[in-house]
């Protein structure tokens, strides 16, 4: 699989590190006990390593859950750093049985390492709990860095202030420190007053340009980043400041050779169903970032994801313009692991166009990832939507796409790539190398893939379906 999942359990946040020629990605492994606070361990950290994003190699859990009693019984994100030999852990220390009337406190914890990443050593009498004017409960996700290499180490966390409105009171709080053992805290770095809080803050510098990325879950859950000119902000909303949809949450990144990977996850639903509720962690997934003139970051697959497929076959549609209806096209069946890439040139004026997924041969039960240039938007649409009653209008046609997949995307008129890596019950979209949208879809259907345009007319330059080599 590309979208990797443990063969017992889930990838939760993925903690990514690049370390001896290899990406380590440290994740929070979820086995989904029916009860948490029931059971003998909590959660602990895992670790799977790569070099391409396609081969990868499992190595465990590397950080067990502490004991029962332990402020680390649940071991929650945080980041990994070289200091010279040595490699320091930072991470989320969270016990449901120790806290107050409001709930369990969180701290922050450390382990060592004299170089490798399978082998860590905690340092209990180093752990760290919020200070006075925190909330205690919130005091989360440490990410560690320097802004440079002769400056003091800084620590920004995921917390909220004591005593502010609840829905706006989140803070990206910061802390500094010479050795990574004492820490004294400092201004904040980010004060937005709008979430409950930031999730998994990410902080790094690319050419002149500085980052805060961060997840949150109080206007749309979503990782979205913020860019600065220093390391200290003002930070600035970008005109895309979004990494993705609902479905690849709480990505961090890494600089590997030179380059910028986004990790994140990809939610489970309810009862394995397209109608139930999104789940908490699933399948690992990555985007490759790439920097634009104006600071806003650009998504895409790596190409050596793009490369693993390189079993292609060409998909043969007649494509007449539909200028004032909708029409589709539909091909052969496709791999449910596979790569799908369209190109297009757009007459100005077209409504919509796109690709239909796991469709009917007749294209009337699809995944319809449906791109609209009258405004600048890529959705997912599913048909049949489901049914709300016996009538023949109750056929859910008050939710036009599923809401918490939609991305801003420039779509102007011309020429236009649409890439689908699709892995089973999991798929990532991305939009001429610059717009993702990852989702998952349950109920796949004959499979059959196809194109349609409303209300315009499309060129289609090519549409090919790559399986993996091998």
């Amino acid at each position: 699989m590309i979208h990797w999942r443990p063969s017992s359990g889930f990838v939760g946040d993925v903690i990514p590190f690049s370390h001896a020629g290899r990406i380590w990605l440290f994740y929070l492994l979820d086995e989904r006990p029916e009860d948490p606070t029931a059971g003998a361990s909590g959660m602990p950290w895992a670790l799977v390593s790569t070099t391409d994003f396609v081969q990868y190699t499992d190595h465990g859990v590397v950080l067990p859950a502490g004991d029962r009693e332990a402020v680390d019984f649940d071991c929650y994100t945080g980041s990994v750093v070289a200091d010279g030999s040595q490699l320091h852990l930072f991470y989320t220390g969270h016990n449901p049985r120790r806290g107050d009337a409001n709930g369990s406190y969180q701290v922050v914890c450390h382990a060592v390492s004299d170089g490798d990443p399978t082998r860590w050593t905690k340092q209990p009498e180093l752990s760290l709990g919020a200070p006075a004017g925190f909330v205690p409960q919130d005091w989360r996700d440490p990410f560690v860095y320097r802004t440079a290499a002769d400056e003091p180490w800084q620590m920004v966390l995921a917390a909220r202030y004591a005593d502010a409105p609840d829905r706006r009171c989140g803070v990206v709080a910061r802390l500094t420190s010479v050795d990574l053992e004492q820490w004294t805290i400092a201004e904040p770095l980010w004060e937005p007053h709008r979430f409950i809080t930031q999730e998994c803050p990410d902080v790094f510098q690319w050419g002149d340009w500085w980052y805060l990325v961060y997840s949150e879950f109080t206007d749309a859950f979503q990782t979205r980043y913020r860019i600065a000119r220093g390391p200290d902000g003002p930070w600035l909303a970008p005109g895309r400041d979004t990494v993705d949809g609902r479905a690849f949450y709480a990505a961090k990144s890494v600089e590997h050779e030179g380059r910028r990977f986004f990790i994140g996850w990809i939610p489970t639903k309810q009862g394995d169903s397209d109608t139930g509720r999104w789940e908490w962690a699933g399948d690992l997934a990555v985007l490759e970032a790439h920097q634009e003139d104006d600071g806003t970051l650009a998504f895409g697959l790596p190409a050596e994801v793009v490369a693993a497929y390189s079993d292609v076959q060409q998909v043969k549609l007649d494509v007449e313009p539909a200028l004032d209806r909708y029409a589709a096209w539909v091909g052969e069946v496709a791999p449910e692991r596979c790569l799908i890439a369209l190109t297009v040139d757009v007459e100005a004026g077209t409504q919509a166009f796109g690709l239909l997924l796991h469709a009917s041969a007749d294209g009337e039960d699809a995944t319809v990832v449906r791109l609209e240039p009258q405004r600048d938007r890529i959705v997912l649409d599913r048909w049949p939507r489901g049914r709300t009653g016996p009538a023949q209008w109750q056929v859910d046609g008050d939710i036009p796409y599923v809401v918490e997949l939609e991305r801003a995307c420039p779509l102007p008129s011309g020429r236009h790539t649409v890439q689908v890596l699709l892995d089973g019950t999991t798929g990532q979209v991305v939009v001429d190398n610059r717009v993702a949208l990852t989702f998952r879809r349950y109920e796949l259907g004959p499979g059959h893939v196809g194109l349609f345009v409303t209300d315009g007319a499309v060129d289609l330059v090519e549409l090919q379906v790559a399986r993996r080599a091998g």
